[in-house]
């Protein structure tokens, strides 16, 4: 359906071949449409030379707007990301959790400061080049947005959305979710796009590919620690497995918790393997850095104390202190993008849901009690960590989110 000319959109071009092709589809489909490139970051040295420089990226952004003949404006949001980006992940790392930036960034930049750029252009849309698809719905008589995945299923990027708001859902557009990433590039060589072949960001949104130690010590400094492996049948195993043949719903609120908070370990338990250079570099389920041979199987960490810098470490993916069937979420940390859907204190639900990126779903039931909600997993997860985002689905609808506690 052509939509009326005065319907105008900015789209996010970020100098990659996603939001190229989206701002063309726009086009396409009748919008007014306006390209804005996002400039996010300045410092150079933890970049990782020729992967996104963000020069090279605005430099593409425009050509592609140059291409399509639409209007081009670089906007300069580094003070905002800094502070509401870069001051979260170096907060969360030193309190020995695994922030998401990219989910943090979708929320608080795309869809709040640029959205309130675009909307000083009267702006009546934003859009992006995820791959994700929203839907609208009556419920009681009022619209309700859905956030819904990507056609694609090896590029569906809904994760990274989940923290939206129906109000920020109401103004964004999707233009390539029901595509497939092969059919993305196929019309960028056609409609001979600067950006058709250009390789896919790898790094953090709109910072690029950094050296993530390097990035981490500007603000947290090494500092000499014990790497303690922990043994796998330590008797304190058994109270975060779900007891055999109880409906979780009726657990109570003792083996909740036993089974949902992180595990705590105590002095003495298990033996000195090596030493780190800082517990807050590392987070749940890493297995790269430690540098500790002669373990046979490959160590995993399992635990992090930052405050007594130490690293807690498991031998196997199989050792149980990394695997966990649960995980608690606090009242305040809990987002539901269907509102209408939200649980009182005693309501349970069954949903899919992940804990990171491209994770397949995984069926869980949810508890809201009156401090927050549980979700408690058919199958064990391994690597849950606090910081975290975990996502919950109905079908490919994602339903909310919130962070780990």
């Amino acid at each position: 359906m052509m939509m009326n000319k005065k319907t105008r959109v900015v789209v996010g071009l970020s100098g990659g071949v996603d939001s190229s092709v989206a701002a063309h589809l726009l086009i396409e489909q009748g919008y007014e449409v306006i390209g804005m490139f996002m400039k996010n970051w300045h410092d150079e040295s933890v970049t990782i030379s020729n992967e996104c420089p963000w020069m090279e990226d605005s430099t593409d952004a425009m050509l592609v707007a140059e291409k399509l003949g639409i209007p081009f404006q670089a906007i300069d949001l580094s003070g905002e990301y800094r502070e509401r980006i870069v001051d979260y992940m170096f907060a969360e790392y030193e309190a020995g959790r695994t922030p998401n930036p990219d989910i943090l960034c979708n929320r608080e930049i795309k869809f709040d400061i640029f959205l309130k750029a675009a909307q000083k252009l009267k702006a009546d849309f934003v859009a992006t080049g995820h791959y994700c698809q929203k839907g609208e719905i009556l419920v009681n008589g009022e619209p309700v947005y859905q956030l819904k995945a990507g056609a694609d299923s090896n590029k569906d990027q809904s994760y990274f959305l989940c923290q939206l708001t129906q109000e920020q859902l109401a103004k964004a557009l999707f233009p390539i979710g029901h595509l497939q990433k092969s059919e993305v590039r196929q019309i960028a060589k056609d409609l001979d796009l600067i950006t058709a072949e250009k390789k896919d960001s790898q790094g953090l949104c709109f910072i690029g590919k950094v050296r993530l130690p390097e990035f981490l010590q500007q603000q947290l400094k090494p500092k000499r620690g014990p790497i303690i492996q922990i043994p796998d049948d330590l008797p304190v195993f058994s109270k975060y497995k779900i007891p055999a043949g109880i409906d979780p719903s009726e657990l109570d609120q003792t083996t909740l918790d036993n089974l949902s908070l992180p595990i705590q370990y105590q002095k003495g338990q298990g033996k000195v393997v090596g030493e780190n250079n800082g517990a807050h570099y590392f987070t749940i389920g890493q297995r790269k850095g430690l540098q500790v041979g002669g373990t046979g199987k490959p160590l995993f960490v399992i635990a992090t104390d930052t405050r007594e810098n130490v690293i807690y470490t498991g031998l196997g993916e199989d050792h149980p202190g990394l695997l966990r069937y649960a995980l608690f979420v606090k009242n305040d940390q809990v987002h539901w993008i269907r509102r209408d859907l939200s649980l009182s204190p005693g309501q349970t639900a069954r949903y899919q849901a992940r804990i990171r990126y491209r994770q397949p779903l995984s069926a869980v039931t949810l508890i809201q009690k009156e401090n927050g909600l549980y979700l408690l997993f058919d199958e064990p997860q391994k690597g849950i960590a606090s910081g975290q985002f975990v996502a919950w689905y109905e079908g490919d609808e994602c339903i909310g989110s919130g962070t780990i506690f």
